[in-house]
């Protein structure tokens, strides 16, 4: 990629009209990326420096076009990418925004626990903890950490339609979360991620989860109102930032009795 962030164009005078760049590096040979995937990674730039902020809007397609020295089209197909990717959103006649965790359609993203009829039901979360320690080897390895840096751990459980159905770990790096309390967790009366985002500054944007039946060991059971024993489903998540960095660890209890856990796969 060209030196300067602004100008993919490459030396030889390939731009838009052009299918690729060759992007040269000190310690590796030249590789080609199309020219949309290198404005792609200049907008995700700019969103993850805070240039735009959660909510606002971005720069219209002419004008990132101009700002980049290639065609609309091939900003387009780039916002396109971001837009599937959840890091955008565009809004009929008004523009394109940058994605948040506060939007209604997102409030199901990272929580895909629906009821047997398929509908969304509303949650209501109640908070057990929220204190830092050290991280333990595993911790740590998950979040990139070293043992013993600090980390946050929030226990919560969730309740659909008054029933206790979720008992969430959550384990978050201590440097990034610094100052988040049990008292500020309670304050707050949006998703959880959207305070992460707004407040820390720190925005999901991809996960990886490893789902498996388990029998409830008795303290697990004993907070979700089931007998020892009792089929859960057991769900493992890292949540990563901008540049694949690992950023939260959970680790969750479901009942489904009368619930579903749904993944859509392209």
């Amino acid at each position: 990629m060209n030196s300067n962030p602004a100008n993919p164009v490459n030396p030889n005078g390939q731009g838009a009209a052009g299918e690729g760049v060759s992007t040269v590096s000190a310690a590796a040979s030249p590789t080609f990326s199309p020219l949309y995937q290198q404005i792609k990674g200049l907008i995700t730039q700019s969103l993850e420096s805070g240039e735009w902020k959660p909510g606002e809007i971005i720069p219209s397609e002419v004008e990132l076009a101009a700002r980049f020295k290639v065609s609309q089209g091939t900003v387009r197909k780039a916002i396109d990418e971001l837009a599937a990717d959840n890091l955008l959103v565009r809004r009929q006649g008004k523009g394109t925004f940058v994605a948040t965790h506060n939007e209604e359609r997102a409030q199901f993203r990272f929580l895909r626990l629906l009821a047997d009829d398929g509908a969304e039901h509303p949650h209501v979360s109640r908070l057990l903890e929220c204190r830092r320690l050290r991280a333990s080897a595993e911790i740590a390895r998950q979040l990139d950490l070293k043992p013993a840096d600090p980390v946050v751990l929030i226990k919560r459980l969730l309740q659909f339609d008054g029933e206790v159905t979720v008992l969430d770990e959550i384990w978050l790096p201590g440097v990034v979360f610094r100052g988040l309390t049990l008292e500020r967790l309670s304050e707050y009366k949006g998703p959880l991620y959207a305070m992460f985002e707004t407040e820390f500054g720190t925005r999901m944007i991809r996960a990886t989860e490893k789902i498996r039946a388990v029998a409830a060991e008795p303290s697990v059971a004993d907070l979700l109102h089931v007998p020892a024993g009792f089929p859960l489903l057991s769900v493992e998540r890292v949540s990563y930032t901008y540049g694949d960095r690992p950023v939260e660890v959970r680790r969750g209890w479901y009942v489904t009795t009368g619930y579903y856990y749904q993944n859509d796969l392209s």
